[in-house]
């Protein structure tokens, strides 16, 4: 029986998501596995509002994803590889009827691009991948360990998506949610990485203006389930009195206190008071009506993400002082913090100063940008070709090396060139015994980008042959320089040809 996770409860954030029913565990040969990433419509929606809110906080906040810090001793060569068919390929998108033209020059491809996703530690990862061909222009190539929580007994990872051509929290292509993983049998259920390779298909891209913010009344403000922020805005004496008098708006006013404030009773002359957050216990204990640290209104209830609230819950173990609320945990989405205030009466002092709150509900007006092949291309596929062969691999390295040192930013792709190794790398801790390598000096993220051969500078195309699976220090001197990538045969043409021909179809009509 295949392992499914589903996400925790999130936000859904599109209307009108066309109920899209996930293919069947694909089962074209015996080594296929195949597995649901986003089972359902509402489940993507809840990723892309997961990623996307915020400015894109979480894509700016994953760090990259590396498994692959091993002890050189545990690194040897072995023979040679025999392919297990004929050599094969499937042409690059845009080039079904033309040869591909093979270059030394570079021109970084449109095709690549960030994988992000939720590990089964709740930690958030980014590897690199590549659109490629496929019959509905909605597949990506990756490191199986990109999909698979190898932590994890192998499940799937959540919230996965795709950005291709993504750069520091920009997405110039679209958003593209995960929805069906397809990798060899013996890496879902064994961890073999001679089998690290998954081809994930994507709904279509979801671009437009995902982070809207309006500036709404408090009622509406505390009525909205889904994104929002408060403000604080500095004004004068006059508006803050006269907003602390009118009913419609008391609760939006408050005050930061000035070095020489005194605290005083409500019936100091010139005595002002503002809210002062406290514990629901202190709050019930607290007396009525006017006076110092009596309440202050009624307790105010803020709807939130299971995430926010957990966060809020952990902090408050730790500092329950500044972090006073109550908070109700619901993976149903429905999580509230209840907030609890009491009034704290003073005299100003000569250096007050005077703060509104706004509040803010971020909208998502999302539209459909279509399909993944459509809007970046997607590089070849070829299998069973000959060792020695000329590549060029792609990919956003950003870890850092076992001395500790960091060369790269990850903000940008960066690549290698060469001729694979004519013989095949073995890697027990891995239990790797055919795995091609490559002389490079990168670091983890670089994780799951393609290796191209007959790459075309012109076109930015060319044939994946392996995807980077290990990062490993071959000479001993504690910084990376070798890439190890899955040997492509005829095992893994069928699990990329039952990929190939999977429908995912758009999550907004």
């Amino acid at each position: 029986m295949k392992r499914i996770l589903l996400p925790a409860g999130g936000a859904i954030l599109a209307t009108g998501l066309l109920a899209a029913g996930l293919a069947g565990t694909a089962q074209a040969t015996s080594d296929v596995a195949s597995d649901p990433l986003a089972k359902t419509a509402a489940q993507a929606a809840e990723t892309l509002d997961f990623w996307s809110k915020s400015d894109y906080a979480a894509l700016k906040s994953a760090v990259a994803f590396n498994p692959d810090s091993l002890e050189v001793e545990k690194i040897s060569r072995g023979g040679g590889y025999s392919a297990d068919t004929k050599p094969g390929s499937s042409l690059p998108i845009g080039e079904e009827k033309k040869v591909a033209v093979k270059s030394q020059n570079v021109n970084m491809p449109k095709t690549i691009g960030k994988v992000f996703f939720e590990g089964r530690d709740g930690k958030l990862y980014w590897c690199s991948g590549t659109s490629v061909q496929s019959q509905y222009r909605n597949l990506v190539a990756t490191a199986g360990h990109c999909v698979y929580d190898i932590a994890g007994n192998d499940e799937v990872v959540s919230r996965w998506v795709f950005v291709p051509g993504y750069y520091q929290g920009k997405v110039p292509y679209g958003l593209y949610v995960g929805k069906q993983a397809f990798t060899h049998y013996d890496f879902d259920v064994y961890e073999d990485f001679d089998r690290d390779y998954a081809f994930v298909t994507v709904y279509n891209g979801i671009g437009g203006t995902l982070n809207k913010p309006t500036k709404v009344d408090l009622a509406t403000y505390k009525a909205y389930a889904g994104e929002k922020f408060a403000k604080e805005v500095s004004v004068t004496k006059e508006e803050y009195k006269a907003g602390r008098l009118d009913p419609k708006t008391a609760d939006y006013y408050s005050r930061k206190w000035g070095t020489r404030d005194q605290v005083s009773g409500p019936d100091y002359p010139g005595a002002e008071v503002a809210k002062f957050e406290v514990s629901e216990g202190f709050y019930k204990a607290a007396k009525t009506g006017p006076g110092n640290l009596n309440k202050f209104g009624e307790p105010v209830v803020e709807n939130v993400t299971y995430r926010e609230a957990l966060a809020y819950f952990e902090a408050a173990k730790k500092n329950p002082d500044k972090y006073p609320g109550t908070v109700k945990l619901d993976e149903r989405t429905n999580s509230t913090i209840t907030h609890y205030y009491v009034q704290k009466w003073f005299k100003p002092g000569t250096e007050t100063q005077y703060i509104r709150t706004d509040f803010y509900t971020v909208a998502h007006e999302v539209k459909d940008v279509g399909r993944l092949g459509d809007n970046v291309g997607g590089q070849g596929v070829a299998w069973n070709q000959a060792p020695g062969k000329v590549v060029r691999t792609f990919g956003y390295p950003y870890g850092a090396n076992p001395d500790g040192s960091k060369p790269y930013t990850g903000v940008t792709p960066k690549w290698c060139y060469g001729k694979t190794a004519n013989k095949v790398l073995k890697v027990p801790a891995r239990k790797v015994e055919e795995h091609q390598s490559l002389k490079c000096a990168v670091t983890a993220g670089y994780d799951g980008g393609p290796w191209l051969a007959n790459y075309s500078n012109a076109k930015r195309l060319g044939f994946v042959t392996g995807v980077t699976s290990l990062i490993v220090d071959v000479d001993g001197n504690k910084r990376y320089d070798t890439i190890t990538s899955p040997i492509f045969d005829g095992e893994t043409a069928a699990i990329y040809k039952s990929a190939a021909a999977s429908w995912s179809g758009k999550l907004i009509p």
